[in-house]
């Protein structure tokens, strides 16, 4: 009886230990995609609202497409463009953004209640997003954003600019 009782112990211990053996291996290409993009940026809206019409401008970017819509609510106008973006366009735009120091950026106050424009950025990563209003009079900090805009500006078609 007690050889039984060992045979059955040995035949249980070793899927048990193939199943240690199967979640201790390295990570999967799925789970090392996800650690690597951790902390890379997913997406970039930037926005301006404001002014006396109603104005408003809001372009999103993602790593492989850009959406832009713009129009006034006075008169009720609305205009969208929509395009694909290579991975090169895209790492032109975010070249110069350090997730390190996005906490670094300050943002300003409205201008909006005096009929002003607020530019308000939003920069998404896995873990965080980033939202930075009239960021333009942080001077020592905008620098990254500001190569941003020039990016997007090249990319944008003219009415949308």
């Amino acid at each position: 009886m007690i050889s039984a009782i060992k045979r059955y112990g040995q035949k249980l211990s070793f899927p048990v230990f193939l199943l240690l053996m199967f979640f201790s291996c390295s990570p999967s290409e799925k789970e090392k995609k996800v650690l690597e993009t951790g902390n890379s940026i997913t997406q970039v809206n930037l926005s301006y609202i404001g002014g006396s019409a109603g104005d408003y401008k809001i372009i999103k970017i993602t790593k492989d497409s850009i959406h832009s819509e713009k129009g006034t609510t006075l008169n009720k106008t609305h205009k969208e463009w929509h395009a694909a973006i290579s991975k090169e366009t895209w790492k032109k735009l975010i070249a110069l953004i350090d997730i390190k120091t996005l906490d670094d950026i300050k943002s300003s106050p409205s201008a909006q209640f005096v009929d002003g424009v607020d530019e308000t950025f939003q920069i998404k990563t896995p873990k965080k997003s980033h939202v930075y209003v009239n960021a333009y009079k942080d001077t020592a900090n905008y620098r990254p954003l500001y190569h941003f805009k020039t990016q997007l500006k090249k990319i944008l078609p003219k009415e949308y600019k």
